[in-house]
């Protein structure tokens, strides 16, 4: 594993009109606050600030409120199919500002999916058994509307485990995709997982996409860590999101060859982050 140490003398170019597509699992104001939602929210204000141009792209949950949030669906980005172990699923795609920071955020919505008032639990604290369906769709929604958007990003930074799985069909599924060649992926890393494990039949269904088993074999057993490693695999670089993360996963991170940028907090993450980005993604 690389260590990342950004240097105070390291020249460090501008972001300006640098793309970076944010995938999240929550964001605020939408969600309630937490290190993923307000991450989430703080790295694209930065990029923004600098000069970057950005994406955010989060579920629709049906805790949502559209109203309060002026969310409206997008017609032209709606209306697609996606397969999802064999079934299709509607695409909708639905759009919200962020007051008073001129960033725009896209809702990957579906009847199914994410109608259901709650986020990834049910009202007794179950996983949704579906959660490894909404993760699949989410990261097929987000990477078929980025092609719709016809937007080329250099970097797609993900967070939160119900995203994790965009990185795996981004250089799988979606390898031979031109839009994404040159796009690199960033995934960070946090202590807000699961206990148990999603579907068992998860790794049936990311096999049906014709994605090679040996990639996968981490999700026979879908727990929260081994979900975590096939995003960490996949990617390009790893941010630690949380203080602590879980013991399984810092160990993977020391087996990689990745770069991987230490937890940050939260006053001192903006240079960390776009050195780490200029230096050591963006490469």
């Amino acid at each position: 594993m690389q260590k990342f140490i950004p240097k105070e003398t390291r020249k460090v170019d501008h972001m300006k009109d640098k793309r970076i597509l944010y995938v999240s699992s929550e964001v605020i104001p939408y969600l309630p606050e937490t290190e993923i939602s307000s991450m989430s929210f703080e790295a694209p204000r930065m990029v923004n600030s600098k000069g970057g141009q950005i994406r955010i792209f989060m579920p629709r949950y049906g805790n949502i409120n559209e109203r309060r949030h002026q969310l409206h669906e997008v017609i032209r980005l709606s209306g697609m199919n996606l397969v999802i172990n064999d079934l299709d699923m509607p695409l909708i795609i639905k759009v919200a500002s962020i007051p008073k920071e001129r960033m725009q955020v896209y809702f990957i919505d579906n009847e199914d999916y994410f109608k259901r008032k709650a986020t990834l639990t049910d009202e007794e604290g179950n996983l949704f058994p579906d959660n490894d369906e909404r993760a699949i769709f989410f990261a097929k929604g987000v990477i078929e509307t980025v092609k719709k958007l016809n937007w080329s990003p250099d970097v797609i930074h993900v967070h939160g485990w119900l995203a994790s799985m965009l990185p795996l069909y981004l250089r799988n599924y979606y390898a031979n995709e031109p839009l994404f060649s040159h796009s690199k992926i960033v995934t960070s890393v946090y202590d807000h997982g699961y206990k148990g494990t999603l579907d068992k039949n998860m790794l049936e269904k990311v096999k049906f996409d014709g994605i090679d088993e040996q990639k996968i074999t981490d999700l026979a057993k879908p727990t929260y860590n081994n979900v975590m490693k096939v995003a960490i695999d996949n990617s390009d670089a790893i941010i630690v999101g949380s203080e602590e993360i879980p013991e399984e996963l810092s160990k993977h991170l020391e087996t990689i060859d990745q770069p991987v940028l230490e937890y940050k907090k939260p006053d001192e993450f903006a240079d960390a982050y776009e050195a780490f980005y200029q230096t050591e993604v963006l490469v």
